[in-house]
Protein backbone atom coordinates (compact mmCIF):
# COMPACT_ATOMS: atom_id res chain seq x y z
CA UNK A 1 0.00 0.00 0.00
CA UNK A 2 2.91 2.19 0.71
CA UNK A 3 4.61 1.74 -2.79
CA UNK A 4 1.30 2.19 -4.31
CA UNK A 5 0.86 5.19 -2.31
CA UNK A 6 4.24 7.08 -3.06
CA UNK A 7 3.19 5.81 -6.87
CA UNK A 8 0.18 8.28 -6.79
CA UNK A 9 2.29 10.60 -5.46
CA UNK A 10 4.52 11.02 -8.10
CA UNK A 11 1.59 10.51 -11.04
CA UNK A 12 -0.30 13.72 -9.10
CA UNK A 13 2.82 15.70 -8.71
CA UNK A 14 4.07 14.44 -12.76
CA UNK A 15 -0.12 15.53 -13.51
CA UNK A 16 0.36 18.84 -11.77
CA UNK A 17 3.95 20.01 -13.49
CA UNK A 18 2.22 19.46 -17.17
CA UNK A 19 -0.97 21.43 -16.18
CA UNK A 20 1.36 24.06 -15.16
CA UNK A 21 3.06 23.65 -18.43
CA UNK A 22 -0.16 23.46 -20.55
CA UNK A 23 -1.14 27.16 -19.06
CA UNK A 24 1.85 28.51 -19.39
CA UNK A 25 2.26 27.72 -22.79
CA UNK A 26 -1.69 28.44 -24.18
CA UNK A 27 -3.07 29.04 -21.28
CA UNK A 28 -6.03 26.54 -21.83
CA UNK A 29 -6.12 22.84 -20.65
CA UNK A 30 -8.50 20.45 -22.32
CA UNK A 31 -8.45 17.53 -19.97
CA UNK A 32 -9.66 13.97 -21.70
CA UNK A 33 -13.03 12.73 -21.05
CA UNK A 34 -14.09 12.64 -17.46
CA UNK A 35 -17.18 12.23 -15.39
CA UNK A 36 -17.00 15.31 -13.70
CA UNK A 37 -17.67 13.66 -10.07
CA UNK A 38 -13.79 12.06 -10.99
CA UNK A 39 -12.79 15.28 -12.63
CA UNK A 40 -13.52 17.58 -9.82
CA UNK A 41 -11.79 14.94 -7.21
CA UNK A 42 -8.76 14.92 -9.72
CA UNK A 43 -8.48 19.01 -9.42
CA UNK A 44 -9.27 19.07 -5.31
CA UNK A 45 -6.16 16.32 -5.28
CA UNK A 46 -3.73 18.18 -7.55
CA UNK A 47 -4.67 21.15 -5.09
CA UNK A 48 -6.09 23.54 -8.28
CA UNK A 49 -8.00 26.44 -6.52
CA UNK A 50 -10.42 28.22 -9.43
CA UNK A 51 -11.26 31.93 -9.40
CA UNK A 52 -14.51 30.86 -10.97
CA UNK A 53 -16.48 27.75 -11.75
CA UNK A 54 -19.01 27.39 -14.30
CA UNK A 55 -21.40 24.32 -14.25
CA UNK A 56 -23.85 23.74 -17.08
CA UNK A 57 -25.13 20.00 -16.56
CA UNK A 58 -28.23 18.64 -18.85
CA UNK A 59 -31.50 20.25 -17.88
CA UNK A 60 -32.97 16.52 -17.80
CA UNK A 61 -35.23 16.76 -20.64
CA UNK A 62 -34.53 16.72 -23.87
CA UNK A 63 -30.81 16.44 -24.90
CA UNK A 64 -29.03 14.17 -22.30
CA UNK A 65 -32.21 12.18 -21.27
CA UNK A 66 -33.69 12.05 -17.72
CA UNK A 67 -32.99 10.93 -14.25
CA UNK A 68 -35.21 9.99 -11.55
CA UNK A 69 -32.18 10.99 -8.75
CA UNK A 70 -31.52 13.97 -11.13
CA UNK A 71 -32.04 16.42 -7.82
CA UNK A 72 -30.10 14.50 -5.54
CA UNK A 73 -27.18 13.94 -8.22
CA UNK A 74 -26.61 18.08 -8.65
CA UNK A 75 -26.42 18.50 -4.95
CA UNK A 76 -23.74 15.64 -5.07
CA UNK A 77 -21.61 17.39 -8.18
CA UNK A 78 -22.16 20.85 -6.60
CA UNK A 79 -20.53 19.21 -3.31
CA UNK A 80 -17.61 17.78 -5.49
CA UNK A 81 -16.84 21.46 -6.78
CA UNK A 82 -17.21 23.32 -4.06
CA UNK A 83 -14.16 22.64 -2.31
CA UNK A 84 -11.61 24.28 -5.19
CA UNK A 85 -14.18 27.09 -6.56
CA UNK A 86 -14.46 30.44 -4.97
CA UNK A 87 -17.19 31.45 -7.09
CA UNK A 88 -19.47 28.58 -8.65
CA UNK A 89 -22.19 29.39 -11.97
CA UNK A 90 -24.49 27.03 -11.97
CA UNK A 91 -27.26 27.06 -14.91
CA UNK A 92 -30.34 25.35 -15.35
CA UNK A 93 -34.11 26.55 -16.74
CA UNK A 94 -35.74 28.71 -14.23
CA UNK A 95 -38.19 25.87 -13.36
CA UNK A 96 -35.13 23.60 -13.02
CA UNK A 97 -33.02 25.81 -10.79
CA UNK A 98 -35.11 26.76 -8.56
CA UNK A 99 -35.51 23.41 -6.64
CA UNK A 100 -31.48 24.32 -5.52
CA UNK A 101 -32.14 27.42 -4.04
CA UNK A 102 -32.32 25.99 -0.49
CA UNK A 103 -30.09 23.10 -1.56
CA UNK A 104 -27.06 24.58 -1.95
CA UNK A 105 -23.81 23.25 0.01
CA UNK A 106 -21.71 25.37 2.15
CA UNK A 107 -19.93 27.41 2.97
CA UNK A 108 -21.80 28.40 -0.72
CA UNK A 109 -24.27 30.72 -0.36
CA UNK A 110 -26.55 32.46 -3.07
CA UNK A 111 -24.82 35.37 -4.15
CA UNK A 112 -27.56 36.20 -7.11
CA UNK A 113 -30.01 34.92 -9.48
CA UNK A 114 -29.02 35.73 -12.89
CA UNK A 115 -31.46 35.78 -15.99
CA UNK A 116 -30.31 35.36 -19.12
CA UNK A 117 -33.06 36.92 -21.74
CA UNK A 118 -33.40 36.22 -25.11
CA UNK A 119 -36.10 36.72 -28.05
CA UNK A 120 -35.59 34.75 -30.58
CA UNK A 121 -36.27 30.89 -29.36
CA UNK A 122 -37.58 28.58 -31.90
CA UNK A 123 -39.65 26.62 -29.98
CA UNK A 124 -42.79 25.22 -31.72
CA UNK A 125 -44.38 24.48 -28.37
CA UNK A 126 -48.25 25.86 -28.07
CA UNK A 127 -48.36 28.13 -25.26
CA UNK A 128 -45.60 30.08 -23.27
CA UNK A 129 -41.99 30.34 -25.40
CA UNK A 130 -38.88 29.92 -23.50
CA UNK A 131 -37.33 32.88 -23.35
CA UNK A 132 -34.88 32.86 -20.34
CA UNK A 133 -32.45 30.89 -18.53
CA UNK A 134 -31.51 31.40 -15.06
CA UNK A 135 -27.68 30.83 -13.61
CA UNK A 136 -27.28 31.09 -9.89
CA UNK A 137 -24.11 32.89 -8.49
CA UNK A 138 -22.91 30.94 -5.85
CA UNK A 139 -19.96 32.06 -3.58
CA UNK A 140 -17.81 31.30 -0.66
CA UNK A 141 -18.25 34.01 1.81
CA UNK A 142 -14.62 35.79 0.95
CA UNK A 143 -15.23 35.85 -2.64
CA UNK A 144 -14.42 38.80 -4.15
CA UNK A 145 -16.42 39.88 -6.79
CA UNK A 146 -14.71 42.20 -9.63
CA UNK A 147 -17.55 44.87 -10.40
CA UNK A 148 -14.74 47.20 -11.41
CA UNK A 149 -14.22 45.10 -14.81
CA UNK A 150 -17.86 46.61 -15.75
CA UNK A 151 -16.68 50.29 -15.40
CA UNK A 152 -16.01 52.53 -18.12
CA UNK A 153 -12.76 54.19 -18.40
CA UNK A 154 -14.13 57.37 -16.56
CA UNK A 155 -15.60 55.38 -13.98
CA UNK A 156 -12.50 52.87 -13.41
CA UNK A 157 -10.40 56.02 -13.28
CA UNK A 158 -12.24 56.96 -10.51
CA UNK A 159 -12.28 53.71 -8.72
CA UNK A 160 -8.52 53.76 -9.04
CA UNK A 161 -8.09 56.71 -6.66
CA UNK A 162 -10.69 55.86 -4.92
CA UNK A 163 -13.27 58.71 -5.44
CA UNK A 164 -16.03 56.59 -6.99
CA UNK A 165 -18.56 56.64 -4.17
CA UNK A 166 -20.90 54.18 -5.89
CA UNK A 167 -19.74 51.38 -7.72
CA UNK A 168 -22.26 50.56 -10.08
CA UNK A 169 -22.57 46.65 -10.99
CA UNK A 170 -23.89 44.98 -14.10
CA UNK A 171 -27.50 43.95 -14.31
CA UNK A 172 -28.86 40.68 -13.19
CA UNK A 173 -30.39 40.55 -16.25
CA UNK A 174 -27.95 39.66 -19.43
CA UNK A 175 -30.04 40.23 -22.39
CA UNK A 176 -28.00 38.50 -25.97
CA UNK A 177 -29.69 36.27 -28.69
CA UNK A 178 -29.57 32.77 -28.54
CA UNK A 179 -26.96 31.04 -31.27
CA UNK A 180 -30.05 29.62 -33.65
CA UNK A 181 -30.07 29.87 -37.66
CA UNK A 182 -28.48 32.79 -38.88
CA UNK A 183 -27.89 34.15 -35.01
CA UNK A 184 -24.34 34.02 -34.56
CA UNK A 185 -23.62 31.79 -36.76
CA UNK A 186 -19.76 32.18 -36.73
CA UNK A 187 -19.92 31.27 -33.55
CA UNK A 188 -22.06 27.56 -33.24
CA UNK A 189 -20.36 24.58 -33.01
CA UNK A 190 -23.30 22.28 -33.62
CA UNK A 191 -23.41 21.62 -29.83
CA UNK A 192 -27.46 21.59 -29.30
CA UNK A 193 -27.58 23.85 -25.86
CA UNK A 194 -24.20 26.14 -26.93
CA UNK A 195 -24.40 29.41 -25.22
CA UNK A 196 -23.12 32.84 -26.73
CA UNK A 197 -19.56 34.01 -25.43
CA UNK A 198 -20.79 37.21 -24.80
CA UNK A 199 -23.40 35.96 -22.19
CA UNK A 200 -20.07 33.55 -20.27
CA UNK A 201 -17.86 36.60 -20.51
CA UNK A 202 -19.89 38.35 -18.18
CA UNK A 203 -19.68 36.08 -15.11
CA UNK A 204 -16.03 35.63 -15.95
CA UNK A 205 -15.82 39.16 -15.56
CA UNK A 206 -17.62 39.34 -12.38
CA UNK A 207 -15.58 35.87 -10.95
CA UNK A 208 -11.84 37.11 -12.09
CA UNK A 209 -9.48 39.25 -12.80
CA UNK A 210 -6.69 38.89 -15.29
CA UNK A 211 -4.37 36.14 -14.95
CA UNK A 212 -7.27 33.79 -12.54
CA UNK A 213 -8.43 30.48 -13.34
CA UNK A 214 -11.93 29.64 -14.86
CA UNK A 215 -12.99 26.00 -14.53
CA UNK A 216 -15.48 24.50 -16.32
CA UNK A 217 -15.96 20.56 -16.21
CA UNK A 218 -19.38 20.26 -18.32
CA UNK A 219 -17.76 22.00 -20.63
CA UNK A 220 -19.66 20.95 -23.45
CA UNK A 221 -18.28 22.93 -26.83
CA UNK A 222 -15.58 24.71 -24.83
CA UNK A 223 -17.37 28.03 -24.23
CA UNK A 224 -15.94 29.32 -20.63
CA UNK A 225 -12.29 28.69 -22.25
CA UNK A 226 -13.01 30.69 -24.92
CA UNK A 227 -14.54 33.69 -22.86
CA UNK A 228 -11.48 33.25 -20.32
CA UNK A 229 -9.08 33.34 -23.25
CA UNK A 230 -10.95 36.71 -24.57
CA UNK A 231 -10.00 38.55 -21.45
CA UNK A 232 -6.68 37.08 -20.18
CA UNK A 233 -8.03 34.48 -18.23
CA UNK A 234 -6.45 30.92 -17.41
CA UNK A 235 -8.64 27.81 -18.14
CA UNK A 236 -8.92 24.38 -17.06
CA UNK A 237 -11.96 22.30 -19.20
CA UNK A 238 -13.44 19.10 -19.09
CA UNK A 239 -16.68 16.99 -21.05
CA UNK A 240 -17.33 13.17 -20.13
CA UNK A 241 -18.46 13.09 -23.98
CA UNK A 242 -15.88 12.59 -26.73
CA UNK A 243 -17.45 14.42 -29.38
CA UNK A 244 -17.99 17.85 -27.31
CA UNK A 245 -14.20 17.14 -26.28
CA UNK A 246 -13.06 16.96 -29.89
CA UNK A 247 -15.55 20.31 -30.66
CA UNK A 248 -13.32 22.66 -27.76
CA UNK A 249 -10.29 21.34 -29.29
CA UNK A 250 -11.55 22.20 -33.12
CA UNK A 251 -12.84 25.40 -31.39
CA UNK A 252 -9.07 26.31 -29.15
CA UNK A 253 -7.07 24.92 -31.82
CA UNK A 254 -4.96 22.90 -28.89
CA UNK A 255 -5.14 19.19 -27.91
CA UNK A 256 -6.31 17.27 -24.72
CA UNK A 257 -3.64 16.54 -22.09
CA UNK A 258 -3.03 13.29 -21.60
CA UNK A 259 -3.38 11.61 -17.49
CA UNK A 260 -2.25 8.39 -16.32
CA UNK A 261 -4.87 5.64 -16.19
CA UNK A 262 -5.00 5.29 -12.50
CA UNK A 263 -6.18 9.03 -12.39
CA UNK A 264 -9.02 8.86 -14.34
CA UNK A 265 -11.02 6.07 -12.96
CA UNK A 266 -12.26 5.48 -9.35
CA UNK A 267 -9.90 8.49 -7.75
CA UNK A 268 -12.31 8.03 -4.62
CA UNK A 269 -11.02 5.04 -3.99
CA UNK A 270 -7.47 4.98 -4.77
CA UNK A 271 -6.11 8.64 -3.68
CA UNK A 272 -8.14 8.69 -0.63
CA UNK A 273 -6.14 10.56 2.04
CA UNK A 274 -3.28 12.66 0.03
CA UNK A 275 -3.23 16.01 0.67
CA UNK A 276 -3.35 18.04 -2.59
CA UNK A 277 -0.45 20.84 -2.55
CA UNK A 278 -1.04 24.23 -3.44
CA UNK A 279 -1.78 24.85 -7.05
CA UNK A 280 0.54 27.81 -8.69
CA UNK A 281 -0.64 29.40 -11.41
CA UNK A 282 3.61 30.10 -13.16
CA UNK A 283 2.99 33.32 -14.65
CA UNK A 284 2.53 37.20 -13.62
CA UNK A 285 -1.11 37.95 -13.90
CA UNK A 286 -1.47 41.71 -13.58
CA UNK A 287 -2.53 41.40 -10.61
CA UNK A 288 0.78 40.68 -8.38
CA UNK A 289 2.41 37.22 -8.23
CA UNK A 290 1.35 36.86 -4.24
CA UNK A 291 3.19 34.89 -2.30
CA UNK A 292 4.17 32.07 -5.10
CA UNK A 293 6.76 34.56 -6.46
CA UNK A 294 7.58 32.59 -9.51
CA UNK A 295 8.44 34.88 -12.27
CA UNK A 296 9.52 38.58 -11.96
CA UNK A 297 8.60 40.88 -14.08
CA UNK A 298 11.82 40.95 -16.35
CA UNK A 299 11.68 37.50 -16.42
CA UNK A 300 7.96 37.60 -18.64
CA UNK A 301 9.92 40.23 -20.77
CA UNK A 302 7.41 40.88 -23.71
CA UNK A 303 6.03 37.25 -24.29
CA UNK A 304 2.71 37.39 -24.94
CA UNK A 305 0.41 35.06 -21.90
CA UNK A 306 -1.99 33.77 -24.32
CA UNK A 307 -0.15 33.20 -27.85
CA UNK A 308 -3.76 30.83 -29.66
CA UNK A 309 -6.21 32.85 -31.38
CA UNK A 310 -9.44 31.98 -29.92
CA UNK A 311 -12.00 31.35 -32.66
Amino acid sequence: MKNNGNRLHRLLAETREKIEAALANQGVVILPPLDIHVSARLLALLGIKAETTVFDPWYNKGVGGERDDYQQYIVNVLKSLEPFSEHLFFWGFPEIIAHFVDKIPKPLSLRRWITWFYKNSPSMIRGWRSAQMTCLHLSKPDAKMHVENFLNEVQLQKFKQGKLRFIPGPPSVIEEPLLCGFVGRNEQTGHPSQKPVAVIERIVLMGTTRGDLVVDLMSGAGTSAVAAFNNERFSIICDISEEYTKIAENRLGIRRISLPAPLCNTVDEELIGLRPNKFRIPFKNGKGIGDSQLLSVGEIGDCPLFPIAAQ
